[in-house]
């Protein structure tokens, strides 16, 4: 759903006596706190009448295994890149796409799975950047403080469930009530009240990453609105009748009201994107069947259709009320793909580590990423400035171990990430790029690279560039003051 305002009441009116509600009902100090986060939500200001930015989160389900995303091409590096892999992993390095006449600040140089010939062409433009091993932390933490009994680590390493909750919520200490991108949406609706819908959408169904206090996220098909099933016609009109009417119990009113403003919100949005509709709209069209250039092999592609609705949303979100869109200065985007949790299978076997599985996601994600790209710089002449305004980037459960198992890889912790739009500083890597040595310094003992950036850090970069002030990042990052840097400068 939508914003949770009441047709009847104000919203200023719904929030005062949903807090009241919560000082009888639940702990004074969640009430308190809540409140003050409503405070720092009027005191943001730093936001102009006609900016607009969107936020694209990009979840890879399963945890994605980046040590083959992101691939040191320095001979000694790659050596023992190799040795450690083996022939049931390591891409062979004439096989890897280097980036070429890049050299990090300590002299690495880097190359993308062979699958990734459109991030490769995103990088070299200045359009793509890569985070290296990021993960959830409590503290910053070294090897030895890893082994010293006692020492805080997130909670529950390695398990799916808790480490998707902790990415999507940028809390590993504390049992949370919200996403960050959830909170982001609380803290900017203040910037433009009566928004038609949600500052929030998710193309995968219900997430953690969207939950806020006052904005709830809004979940839409790759076709559009999910509308009533069965009820069309003089039905939904006598139906939107009978939600419209004044209800004496304020309970039935509410729930009139949601109904009624669901229905309209709905219809808005499919009629908002009608004139994005079908490929032939699109310059370079979605790949909904991806082919992997490598092993010539074909498939349905889940992520395309995703992000070309996002791609319709955000063309219709950046259009003024006038001429049919939403006019809206703020959106959070949600999309998943998953499959990426390859215990076994990542590849066909020994000597065949450019093709299979994993290399598949990695043309998937490569295609459909510049696609996405590619659509906001075609929305350029309609709305000058929308392609550095689009930011879009990947997120996933953990990272995953360095050798093999035998047929894949196994859960691991920090990873590299891929942040995407014409905002980024590009064509540099972010981030210390870890060791790779089994028992070596970034590892616990088992391949598994501690993380030596938090999400925190990188979150609280996304968010600033969103708009999120500095007086309010705390509020969104409770954490983030313990790390180095709220700001590590790719956007």
């Amino acid at each position: 759903m939508e914003p949770k305002d009441i047709s009847v009441i104000t919203r200023r009116e719904f929030i005062r006596r949903a807090a009241c509600a919560a000082v009888g009902t639940a702990a004074m100090t969640s009430a308190i706190r809540d409140l003050r986060f409503m405070n720092a939500a009027v005191a943001q200001s730093n936001i102009g009448p006609n900016d607009y930015k969107a936020l694209v989160c990009v979840f890879l389900q399963g945890g994605n295994d980046s040590n083959n995303l992101i691939i040191p091409t320095i001979s000694s590096e790659y050596n023992n890149y190799a040795a450690i892999r083996t022939n049931v992993l390591a891409i062979p390095q004439s096989s890897i796409l280097t980036l070429d006449g890049y050299t990090d600040p300590a002299g690495h140089t880097f190359g993308l799975h062979p699958a990734c010939p459109e991030l490769k062409q995103l990088f070299m433009e200045g359009k793509l950047a890569t985070l290296f091993n990021t993960g959830t932390l409590v503290y910053p933490l070294t090897r030895t403080q890893y082994n010293t009994p006692g020492s805080i680590k997130p909670p529950q390493l390695f398990s799916h469930a808790d480490q998707v909750t902790q990415w999507q919520t940028s809390i590993p200490d504390q049992p949370p009530t919200t996403g960050w991108g959830g909170r982001c949406a609380d803290l900017l609706n203040s910037v433009q009240p009566g928004a038609p819908i949600s500052l929030s959408v998710s193309l995968a169904g219900a997430n953690t990453f969207e939950v806020g206090n006052i904005i709830s996220q809004y979940n839409v098909s790759t076709s559009g609105a999910i509308s009533l099933s069965g009820v069309s016609g003089a039905r939904l009109a006598a139906l939107t009748n009978i939600l419209g009417l004044s209800y004496p119990n304020m309970q039935a009113q509410a729930y009139a009201g949601v109904g009624l403003h669901s229905i309209q919100s709905g219809g808005l949005l499919n009629t908002a994107i009608t004139n994005t509709a079908g490929n032939a709209y699109w310059t370079n069209p979605f790949p909904n069947t991806v082919t992997n250039q490598v092993s010539g092999v074909k498939f349905s592609s889940s992520l395309a259709p995703q992000l070309q609705m996002i791609a319709r949303l955000i063309e219709a979100g950046k259009r003024a009320t006038a001429n049919g869109g939403f006019g809206m200065k703020r959106q959070i985007f949600f999309c998943q793909v998953g499959g990426y949790d390859l215990h076994t299978g990542q590849t066909p076997g020994p000597g065949q580590t450019t093709i299979g599985a994993h290399a598949n996601l990695f043309a998937e994600l490569s295609q459909c990423l510049y696609a996405f790209q590619r659509a906001m710089e075609q929305f350029e002449p309609l709305y000058p400035g929308i392609s550095k305004s689009v930011t879009a980037f990947t997120s996933s459960d953990f990272g995953r171990t360095f050798p093999s198992n035998g047929q894949g890889s196994d859960h691991g912790w920090g990873s590299h990430h891929l942040i995407v739009g014409g905002a980024v500083n590009g064509a540099k890597t972010y981030g210390k790029f870890p060791t790779l040595a089994v028992n070596g310094p970034d590892d616990t003992n088992t391949g598994r690279w501690i993380p030596t950036t938090a999400i925190d850090q990188y979150f609280a970069t996304l968010a600033t560039w969103f708009g999120v002030d500095a007086g309010n990042l705390a509020t969104v990052f409770p954490n983030v003051g313990r790390f180095a840097t709220n700001n590590l400068g790719f956007i």
